[in-house]
């Protein structure tokens, strides 16, 4: 992966206002791989059941697979994104997500993500398809 890529993904993230305001971090990144973690703060992101949010683990997901698909150094944007949630994170809990790109054409990529918390118990997966418009980054 080229290392200016990289670090202008790792620099847009941590800038991004929605990463900031749910306190992610991209921790790993590599060509067609992104891992990104929150902590899980049930005062800020729980529903009307007392249980974590649909709509915070999903912004989970997308930070990664926002992050792994541009990788190179190209736009990539969510045409598709199937969530299937597993279990809801206990209090206290560090969540990650990691997208993992499946396949590459000159105009779609697929990508296999999973959230896990910090016992490795599984939380979500997710098939999600974005399309390839081949257009630079703007913030390298």
């Amino acid at each position: 992966m080229d290392p200016a890529v990289k670090q202008a993904i790792y620099d847009a993230v941590r800038k991004e206002p929605f990463a900031q305001t749910m306190n992610m971090q991209l921790v790993e990144l590599e060509l067609g791989y992104a891992a990104v973690e929150m902590p899980y703060d049930p005062a800020a992101m729980n529903n009307i059941y007392d249980r974590a949010h649909g709509g915070a683990i999903f912004g989970l997901i997308d930070e990664a697979f926002e992050a792994a698909g541009q990788t190179d150094g190209t736009i990539a944007v969510a045409l598709n994104v199937n969530v299937t949630y597993v279990a809801s994170p206990e209090i206290g809990v560090r969540l990650r997500a990691e997208a993992r790109q499946l396949s590459q054409t000159k105009k779609t990529a697929s990508y296999d993500i999973r959230v896990t918390d910090n016992d490795g118990r599984l939380i979500a997966t997710c098939q999600a398809l974005a399309y390839r418009t081949r257009k630079p980054i703007p913030f390298l």
